[in-house]
């Protein structure tokens, strides 16, 4: 890429002022926030300069000359700038090389061979049988699935899998209450496995309550707990099976929906025997100890909390199972890098288990990190399952579709295909509401705004495609082919910004951060409509009519390809 050339013809021209490389800092080759100030800026005359004592500036003009004199074709000129900035500013026929580069690589324009024979496992969505499918899921749904996007472009092999609890606490809180309410169970069956899991999630809301009102419940809760994981009451066993079953057929509905294909559901029942292997070892090793007849980690000695790994019962606790899964994983998989997402109320619970899985199994801790991210937020507060108060997934979807189809209630579209559109904007405004900041920050969702048509929105980028596949249709149907011999003579912003596709992409598989990409698509779509508000594309009067076509095209590939890698599909119609 361009910038990796400017970065070496920056070193080359230091060496040649008689800078050695082991004594170059870290400096920044970026693009500068207002485009006339170049294409590309540096701040390594302000680093330098304070380190050997010099005028900034006046270091700045003895390097960008020397630069100068060793720049490549594509660049036109160097300036200095501020108190020492050098702006770098491209050649027209750069940025014709990389539009007529785009259209040449079409897909996989945007790809790159970073990663290629690795093999990445992504952990994401992770719902919990006999819990209902909440709106913190659909979050780590949406960064899971870019994130996975994102790095398989970078030519790693993708492992997707899932991970929930099917067993602990929760499940006896929900069982605990169905058995009290047995002479429902044969009406609830022959209802919709969305409504028998209503069921189940309601049972567990009653029995959380039960559990910290009434001694007598918790007791009984506790017990029931212990019942299940030894598996041993029929009668236990077959609610469990029955609530384990319609939560795992719900969820693979949502999957579809969501367009996720899991490698692997993991469940907490199977990872239990290599936990306790896990903990075991651990306790001999002496990195877990006994305490009032549980297991636990002493976190203090490293500036964490004390985490229980298995409780005075003998049950595993999830911080033992998680253990499990980290090893089990890396037999199964071998992977070269593990990614954990999920909410940030889990944090400090992962700076514990990595701190033991480092101690346990460094080279699966040196392999894995953990992505937190924030809620999805409404007037309401922060969502509880165990209180009750939870906005499915569905709901939030159903509504959002539902607001869609007002929208296009005056189209001239059959139901069918208003119902497929609007299936497609849906899943695409609730992602973009998600992926357009930071993984780490809370969100508050604005259902009006997460459906414009303009602006920052899924919608809006969406439709900025339907434009642009509008406008070549036409250009075939009046026969104007896109080329390059009558290119515009100014060069506008949309070139001087679609070419850096790959670049956002490398920089959010990087850093796992997805919103650079969506950021980068909105600015992108900006450009595009401010190019396509100056002046007939399609004119076959115009001799640079090939041209503009041939750059919307380019500009559709880019959105296409971005957009794939968020997970948000493109209608052919809005």
């Amino acid at each position: 890429m361009i910038k990796d050339d400017i970065s070496s013809l920056i070193s080359k021209a230091l060496a040649e002022l008689g800078f050695e490389a082991k004594d170059l800092p870290a400096f920044s080759v970026e693009h500068p926030d207002e485009l006339s100030h170049g294409d590309y800026s540096t701040n390594v005359a302000l680093i330098l300069a304070r380190k050997i004592k010099q005028n900034p500036v006046e270091f700045a003009k003895s390097l960008a000359d020397k630069i100068d004199q060793l720049k490549s074709k594509d660049i036109s000129k160097i300036e200095v700038a501020g108190p020492g900035f050098i702006n770098f500013y491209l050649t027209d026929k750069f940025f014709e090389s990389q539009t007529k580069e785009i259209i040449k690589k079409g897909k996989k324009f945007g790809q790159n061979k970073i990663l290629k024979g690795q093999k990445t496992i992504v952990e994401y969505t992770d719902p919990n049988p006999f819990k209902e499918f909440h709106i913190g899921h659909l979050m780590s749904n949406s960064i899971g699935e870019a994130t996975s996007r994102i790095i398989e472009a970078f030519g790693s092999k993708i492992i997707r899998v899932s991970y929930g609890g099917d067993v602990g606490l929760h499940v006896a809180k929900s069982i605990y209450t169905v058995l009290k309410r047995k002479d429902e169970v044969a009406s609830i069956k022959k209802l919709s496995s969305s409504q028998q899991l209503s069921f189940w999630a309601k049972s567990y809301v009653d029995g959380s309550t039960a559990y910290e009102t009434i001694p007598e419940a918790k007791i009984e809760i506790d017990n029931l707990n212990r019942t299940i994981f030894e598996g041993a009451d029929k009668e236990i066993n077959k609610l469990y099976a029955w609530g384990r079953k319609v939560s795992i057929e719900h969820f693979q509905e949502i999957f579809k929906r969501l367009d996720t294909k899991f490698k692997r559901n993991f469940w907490e029942s199977e990872v239990i025997t290599d936990a306790l292997k896990a903990v075991n070892e651990g306790l001999e090793r002496g990195i877990l100890e006994k305490s009032e007849g549980a297991l636990i980690f002493k976190g203090e000695n490293h500036n964490l909390h004390t985490r229980v790994f298995v409780n005075s019962k003998g049950v595993p606790t999830y911080e033992a199972k998680e253990l499990g899964l980290g090893v089990k994983k890396s037999k199964l998989y071998n992977f070269d890098k593990s990614v954990i997402i999920t909410g940030n109320e889990q944090n400090d619970y992962f700076k514990v288990l990595l701190v033991v899985l480092g101690l346990l199994r460094p080279q699966v801790k040196d392999k894995t990190i953990h992505i937190g991210h924030g809620m999805l937020r409404f007037t309401s507060g922060k969502m509880s399952s165990r209180k009750g108060n939870v906005i499915t997934g569905i709901s939030l979807l159903e509504q959002v579709k539902e607001n869609i189809l007002e929208k296009m209630k005056e189209r001239e579209m059959s139901d069918k295909d208003k119902a497929e559109v609007a299936e497609i904007v849906t899943v695409g405004a609730v992602r973009y509401s998600i992926l357009k900041q930071a993984p780490g920050g809370d969100i508050i969702f604005d259902f009006d705004k997460s459906i414009s048509f303009e602006g920052d929105s899924g919608p809006y980028l969406q439709y900025s495609c339907v434009r642009a596949m509008s406008i070549l249709v036409k250009a075939k149907e009046e026969k104007v082919k896109a080329n390059f011999q009558k290119v515009n003579s100014d060069i506008s912003n949309l070139e001087k910004i679609i070419y850096r596709f790959p670049e956002i992409v490398e920089r959010a598989g990087k850093e796992y951060a997805p919103h650079y990409l969506a950021l980068y698509l909105t600015q992108l779509a900006s450009e595009f409509s401010t190019f396509y508000a100056q002046g007939k594309i399609v004119d076959k009067t115009d001799s640079t009519s090939p041209y503009k076509v041939a750059l919307t095209s380019a500009f559709l590939t880019v959105m296409q390809n971005g957009l794939n890698l968020l997970g948000i599909k493109v209608p052919k119609r809005m």
